[in-house]
């Protein structure tokens, strides 16, 4: 099949780079014209804090669903100056006038006698929103901000909190990493079309992939960072499997065989471990469908999107790509960049030679270096970082530093109880009691009386902790109030109560991923396991792969505890302090870290196979000539992926940087300990058992070759003469 389709991509290469050309502009006209809108909903059925809001939302409280945010001012002349009261009378009156959905709370008012600072230099209004997805608040921060900049009195400054008023601003860094990119595919090919090739498939998965995303987004609520994932995802991807398909083709060059001969034999080869590799990728995305949540099912379709349209494009434009150049790859050629050794007097053929030389040490190192990294996971605290992280010129973090200097950091992450009260007076003298024994709580700056709806059937009662949204105080006492305060003092009441708000929902969101990590990682282990079984018809590999990749991304979530949990070195990539790591980082970055990883391993080990079956089943010489082979373009992979995502770590945004640095860690562990020196010392240790196979599972598990069809092979080496241009 794999030869076919590579010499119809061949012969009929006009036909296929125009469908391609083609498949791509109708797919970005549609998403343009007729595509979805990105919409960030997120639910968490049966979460305490998804309770208090359906609460909110059935009583009469809609103007308190959306996520709290605040007008910020100071001045150093006192808020009760006439002409700063003016000037905030006049914001406040043009926001309730002119935006919908909001309620007011001026620190003025009654209402808000709190919302004034001891010393009356610093003070907030706060803003309640009915709950729209996160994009429908764009234009509202929008009209906001411009209100804003429309004040104009000496000593006034005046800041807006909140996450609608976050600017996400395009890092220049990303930038740098694209370009260091493009510098790694000239030194991996000395060749300005061949460094260009990877980028070229790249380019074509991501444009056919954003448009059948944007097209999916009419049907599925697509989170609003799903482009962005489904760009970086091709990038990874692309840039690897067209550096496998152009090397195994550039080696049959090499060896005097026809372009088309040339072509056959690549895809034969690198093109069926392309496909089994993005089949892993996929059903490791597909995981994330245990999570049991909307939000995370139209990211790991997204992303499986993404995966597979970079896939075909590897395996049909690629193919027609080189048929157009034939031997002129090479031209452009680099002096003394990209040339080919011979495998037996290679670095890498060496390198496999020193490690099958002392295998045991070799493990031994390479398991203590991740098994020390890995030991901060033990850490692991799951939450989300606040404000206090962005970037100082974002108006959201002057915000916050103002509210914590004026009123104290828990001012920045409010709760609020929300109560059914079926019993009428009865439960509200309960939550009146409750509000009295809050404000005695440790952890509580203040709570406010209950606050009831016209119909008296509910009511809220808002809390601000003393610390901050991010402390693992304030999850604390998330927990101790649920747990004790509310139950203890609710107790003979009717009144149904729940602790919810922003913070109280980012700690159910931590809970709920906590609880379902093992799931997910379950079942990505189980399905990929099972296919690797299928592909290398052994039980030793898959295994030894599952639990290589588990040690790397371990190590991988260490480097992110002790830096982002513990501080350590947060200065060098620009952390602000110390906090909990995202919720949904570590469940993220072990689906595409774990897709990643099983690439190099199917790209390296379907090359040891080939060798293995070529050369009598010599286990010692696969390995090294398998590695020789492979971990030049592995690297150069790596590389290329690593560039990319540090790039993202030494951007602005915390999320990012968390995100990043993850991926690149673990990659570079991947690729440089996992597979140059783990695999050759344990695959050295087993000998030929690396390959067994129960003889009763070999003769029901149908044959699939991965690496080119052994009695085909002879007849694709006709010989033409080598040529260079």
């Amino acid at each position: 099949m794999f030869r076919n389709l590579a010499r119809v991509s061949y012969q009929r290469r006009r036909l296929v780079l125009a469908g391609w050309v083609g498949l791509v502009a109708v797919l970005l006209l549609l998403a343009f014209t007729a595509g979805g809108a990105f919409r960030t909903q997120f639910k968490l059925p049966g979460a305490e804090s998804q309770k208090a809001f359906d609460i909110l939302e059935a009583k009469g409280f809609s103007t308190r669903t959306g996520p709290p945010s605040q007008v910020v001012f100071h001045a150093e002349q006192g808020i009760d100056d006439p002409a700063v009261r003016e000037a905030i009378d006049g914001l406040l009156n043009n926001v309730q006038q002119n935006v919908q959905g909001v309620s007011i709370v001026s620190p003025y008012e009654p209402e808000g006698a709190r919302q004034v600072a001891p010393d009356r230099k610093t003070a907030y209004a706060q803003l309640n929103f009915t709950d729209r997805s996160f994009e429908d608040f764009g234009p509202v921060a929008d009209r906001i901000r411009g209100y804003r900049n429309e004040v104009h009195v000496a000593g006034l400054q005046v800041e807006l909190g909140g996450d609608i008023f976050a600017t996400m601003s395009q890092s220049p860094t990303e930038a740098i990493g694209v370009a260091a990119a493009i510098v790694i595919l000239l030194i991996a090919f000395g060749s300005l079309l061949a460094a260009g090739l990877p980028i070229l498939i790249a380019l074509f998965g991501i444009g056919t992939g954003y448009g059948i995303v944007e097209l999916a987004a009419r049907f599925i609520d697509m989170p609003n960072f799903t482009s962005q994932m489904v760009a970086m995802i091709s990038i990874g991807v692309g840039i690897d499997y067209a550096l496998f398909i152009v090397t195994r083709y550039r080696e049959a060059l090499n060896a005097q065989m026809r372009p088309a001969d040339a072509v056959a034999r690549a895809v034969d080869t690198a093109g069926r471990a392309v496909l089994f590799a993005g089949m892993t990728v996929v059903i490791s995305v597909l995981g994330l469908f245990a999570m049991n949540l909307a939000l995370m099912r139209a990211v790991a379709i997204a992303a499986s999107i993404g995966v597979l349209m970079t896939m075909l494009a590897s395996l049909t434009l690629l193919p027609a790509v080189l048929g157009f150049l034939g031997h002129h790859i090479d031209r452009f050629a680099i002096p003394k960049l990209g040339q080919e050794q011979e495998t037996s007097s290679s670095f890498w053929f060496r390198w496999s030679r020193v490690i099958q030389r002392r295998p045991w040490p070799a493990l031994v190192v390479g398991l203590a270096v991740l098994g020390v990294l890995a030991l901060p996971a033990l850490s692991l605290r799951l939450g989300f970082g606040d404000a206090g992280n962005n970037a100082r010129s974002d108006t959201t973090r002057r915000a916050y530093d103002l509210l914590s200097a004026g009123f104290g950091p828990g001012f920045n992450g409010p709760l609020l109880i929300a109560a059914e009260t079926p019993g009428g007076a009865s439960d509200m003298a309960a939550l009146g009691r409750l509000s009295g024994t809050l404000n005695q709580t440790p952890g509580v700056a203040f709570a406010t009386a209950p606050i009831a709806n016209p119909e008296g059937d509910a009511a809220i009662i808002q809390v601000i902790p003393a610390t901050a949204p991010q402390d693992k105080a304030t999850a604390d006492l998330v927990s101790r109030l649920r747990d004790d305060v509310v139950p203890a003092q609710m107790e003979g009441s009717t009144a149904i109560v729940h602790v919810g708000g922003s913070t109280a929902a980012s700690q159910d969101f931590a809970s709920y991923t906590r609880s379902h990590l093992p799931l997910v990682m379950g079942v990505v282990l189980l399905l990929s396991f099972s296919l690797l079984t299928l592909v290398f018809r052994s039980l030793v590999v898959p295994l030894k792969a599952v639990i290589m990749n588990l040690l790397s991304i371990g190590a991988a979530y260490g480097i992110l505890v002790a830096v982002f949990q513990w501080g350590w070195f947060k200065g060098a990539i620009g952390v602000a302090k110390e906090g909990p790591i995202d919720a949904w980082v570590p469940i993220m970055l072990f689906a595409i870290v774990f897709g990643l990883s099983m690439d190099y391993e199917v790209f390296l080990l379907s090359r040891v196979r080939e060798e293995y079956d070529r050369n009598g089943r010599d286990n010692a010489l696969a390995v090294a000539d398998g590695l020789a082979a492979t971990a030049r373009v592995i690297t150069a992979a790596a590389a290329i992926m690593v560039s990319v995502f540090i790039s993202f770590a030494l951007g602005s945004d915390r999320s990012i940087k968390l995100f990043g640095l993850g991926l690149a860690v673990a990659v570079f562990l991947d690729a440089s300990v996992v597979r140059m020196i783990l695999v050759p010392a344990t695959m050295e240790l087993l000998g030929d058992a690396n390959w067994w196979l129960p003889r009763w599972l070999a003769r029901v598990l149908p044959v699939v070759h991965v690496d080119a069809t052994p009695e085909e092979e002879p007849r694709e080496r006709e010989r033409a003469p080598l040529v260079r241009v």
